[in-house]
């Protein structure tokens, strides 16, 4: 009987699965003929930017893309709580939480018509049409494609958020599990179109480690042991592995531009999650809490490092 049921959920989800893998494909070939480009237009009364006050220069610009959970504008995987954490401690931000890294034309998938009934009756294939996105931004055929996608809808909405090209201001790309695929694969076209200084953190990173993030100033990847996703993804993308010296992720490594930060005993979701506001570490904070401290410090630290750097010398 066992057996049946597992040829009937087979049988289901073969379509269901190769269809998803067509969808995946179209926008960001619709993207590379010119037949759209993304969307930039946010919903009434959603700001572009939040943190801080945008009648002055803050001090470094963070975009969050969030994982495969990321259906809309407005929803992330813990219901805003890590953005609205970030915001809150450190003033000095100013933050993007509604880049659809998901969708290469910034068409918000919970919005269509037929995602909307399917949300509704089969919610499963929203998160597996994300998860077919991931692997379109990681396959060499479309990767180059998606990259510059994603990159310009990043910029336009770094523009409209006040970000003006060549200002020096930092720019800081957070990406949790899926999102950091994107956000590495964004360095090229963001360089190109605002030429800013970029520093990247990874959050339970999941991505194939074969963009060129060269033009990153740093990458701080943020993990845990117990995190089995992470995991997962370094063991099924080579370029990841030691032995391909060339790809992108090890020559970034050997040039010291990767530091790995723990957040044991975290996991990549769940109740003991990285974002989780429940699970309570030893100092009493949570999960989330020491999740947002660790990105503000190391932010403040690279800001720190910068003054020093650029600062009048003696």
């Amino acid at each position: 009987m066992s057996g049946l049921l597992f040829a009937l959920l087979l049988g289901g989800l073969g379509p269901i699965l190769l269809a998803e893998a067509l969808l995946a494909r179209s926008e960001v070939l619709a993207y590379a003929a010119g037949w759209r480009t993304p969307a930039t237009a946010l919903p009434a009364s959603m700001p572009y930017a939040r943190g801080a006050d945008p009648d002055r220069p803050p001090d470094a610009y963070l975009v969050y893309l969030d994982g495969i959970g990321k259906r809309r504008f407005r929803d992330t995987r813990d219901g805003g709580r890590l953005v609205e954490r970030l915001i809150d401690s450190a003033p000095e931000l100013r933050v993007l939480g509604q880049v659809l890294p998901y969708s290469p034309l910034a068409d918000p998938l919970a919005d269509r018509p037929v995602w909307a009934w399917l949300r509704r009756h089969m919610g499963l294939l929203l998160f597996l049409h994300n998860v077919m996105q991931i692997f379109i931004a990681a396959d060499r055929r479309y990767r180059p494609l998606y990259n510059r996608a994603v990159g310009s809808q990043i910029a336009a909405q770094l523009r409209l958020a006040g970000y003006r090209r060549g200002s020096g201001i930092p720019v800081v790309l957070l990406g949790y599990s899926g999102g950091a695929q994107l956000v590495t694969g964004a360095v090229d076209e963001l360089w190109s179109r605002l030429r800013c200084p970029l520093w990247l953190i990874t959050l339970g990173g999941f991505h194939n480690g074969a963009n060129d993030i060269s033009h990153a100033a740093h990458l701080d990847r943020l993990t845990s042991a117990d995190d089995w996703i992470e995991r997962v993804g370094v063991w099924i993308f080579p370029q990841r592995w030691g032995l391909l010296r060339w790809s992108g992720w090890n020559r970034a490594d050997r040039a010291g531009k990767i530091t790995v930060h723990r957040l044991d005993p975290a996991t990549h979701v769940g109740p003991l999650s990285y974002i989780s506001p429940e699970a309570r570490l030893p100092d009493g904070r949570s999960h989330l809490e020491r999740t947002a401290d660790t990105v503000i410090a190391l932010i403040r630290a690279r800001l720190g490092a910068a003054v020093i750097i650029d600062g009048p010398q003696p």
